[in-house]
C-alpha cells in the first residue's frame, strides 16, 4: 500500500510556498504601523464664523451659557454645577426632549465645555444646540 504524499510521478511537489507571501505581509504591516500615527496630526484650528442661515427660535428657548470666568448661566440666572440639572428641569418642566441652546465665551477651555455637555448628556438632555456668532458678510 502506498500513500500519495503530494508527489506526482516525477517526484515534484505541488504545494504553494507561503514564506514569501508571509514576508511581504509582515513588511506591509510594519509600514502601516509606522504610517498610521502620521496620518492623525493634531492641528490648531481657528474656526470660522458660520454663514448658514440661522434656524428659527422656539417660543421659550432655554439658553445655557458659560462666561469667561467659567460661571454657568441658565437664561439670565447664575447657577453652579450642582444646581444646573435642577434649574434645567424647572425651566423645561423635566421634558428631556427640549433643545438646550449652549453658548460659551471664546476663552473657555475645551475641558469645561465637554464637562458641561457630559453633565447634560448624563441628565438625559440629548438635544443640544451650539450657538455661535452669525457672519455679517454674505
Amino acid at each position: 500500500m502506498r500513500l500519495n504524499e503530494g508527489l506526482d510521478d516525477n517526484g515534484e511537489l505541488h504545494e504553494i510556498n507561503v514564506t514569501p507571501f508571509i514576508d511581504v505581509m509582515l513588511v506591509l504591516l510594519i509600514i502601516f504601523m509606522v504610517a498610521a500615527p502620521l496620518a492623525t496630526v493634531d492641528i490648531r484650528v481657528n474656526l470660522p464664523v458660520s454663514s448658514a442661515k440661522p434656524q428659527p427660535r422656539p417660543e421659550k428657548p432655554v439658553f445655557l451659557s458659560v462666561k469667561a470666568d467659567k460661571q454657568l448661566y441658565v437664561g439670565d440666572q447664575p447657577v453652579n454645577v450642582d444646581q444646573l440639572l435642577l434649574v434645567l428641569d424647572q425651566r423645561t418642566q423635566a421634558n428631556k426632549e427640549t433643545t438646550i441652546f449652549f453658548q460659551a465665551d471664546k476663552s473657555v477651555d475645551y475641558e469645561t465645555l465637554m464637562s458641561v455637555m457630559d453633565t447634560l448628556r448624563k441628565a438625559g438632555y440629548l438635544k443640544v444646540g451650539l450657538v455661535g456668532m452669525e457672519s455679517t458678510t454674505k
